[in-house]
């Protein structure tokens, strides 16, 4: 089995969504706000590919006055990203792919832009959001762990030596990043997670087999209240309150028969 960043994180959030998502092939078509936002960020990242390949981008950047708009601001803060020193030996590839297998699964990533050089290597990814608060979360996030892990593994670089930037092209005044250093205890503990929760998913797996579906997280949750399988899973917060108040039934009507 085959697995992104995007579905390690589904799966340590919550296991019946990963399975009702990736088993079962039930996810229902995103909506037009969401639509929106993966078309820029497709055309934004468009755009970076073909600017290191090399390929022409004018008419790109001409039919677009956002993608004029992101493209003006982030060489602005970060020219020596898209034009680099020419003397420079560094390794540098957009959209580039690396795989990893560990246990019975097959760890898929995919680098926005990878820069490497005799004395450290680069992940730098692009978001067409805004910088978000929460810096801990996104260390925290799959993307993150997975994608150093990775390239540790499949490398000869020291985790010392390896480092992820986020670029968050659509922040309010300009353009913003979040980097992430590593280092071997980083490692290790990713390697221990990243185990410990694929042996959990081989065991859930072979449970589904038999008819038992995944776990569900802890009733109440707030991932409930957005989840499109909420209903499904009698999860729905209205269908929370209905049972409330089915299970009080029975005291209601034990109190209504005491005599008066």
């Amino acid at each position: 089995m085959r697995l992104s960043q995007g579905q390690l994180n589904l799966l340590e959030r919550c296991p019946r969504q990963f399975q009702h998502t990736y088993l079962e092939q039930l996810a229902s078509p995103a909506s037009l706000e969401q639509q929106e936002r993966l078309t820029w960020g497709s055309r934004f990242h468009l755009l970076m590919q073909q600017r290191e390949l090399g390929l022409p981008i004018a008419s790109l950047v001409q039919e677009d006055t956002q993608l004029q708009r992101w493209m003006s601001a982030f060489a602005s803060v970060a020219p020596e990203i898209l034009t680099p020193d020419i003397a420079s030996q560094a390794f540098r590839e957009s959209e580039h792919c690396r795989t990893l297998q560990v246990q019975d699964y097959l760890l898929t990533v995919i680098y926005d832009l990878l820069i490497a050089d005799d004395r450290q290597a680069q992940i730098l990814d692009w978001k067409t959001y805004s910088k978000p608060q929460n810096r801990r979360a996104l260390q925290q996030n799959w993307q993150t762990r997975l994608y150093l892990y990775v390239l540790a593994e499949t490398s000869e670089y020291v985790p010392e030596q390896l480092s992820m930037t986020y670029w968050f092209i659509q922040s309010e005044d300009q353009p913003q990043s979040l980097k992430f250093t590593y280092n071997n205890a980083q490692h290790e503990k990713t390697a221990q997670q990243l185990n410990d929760l694929l042996r959990q998913l081989t065991q859930w797996l072979q449970r589904y087999e038999h008819g038992d579906p995944f776990p569900q997280v802890t009733s109440g949750s707030k991932f409930c209240d957005l989840c499109q399988y909420a209903t499904r899973c009698n999860r729905d917060r209205y269908d929370e309150e209905v049972t409330s108040v089915q299970h009080l039934l029975p005291n209601l009507v034990n109190i209504q028969e005491v005599p008066l």
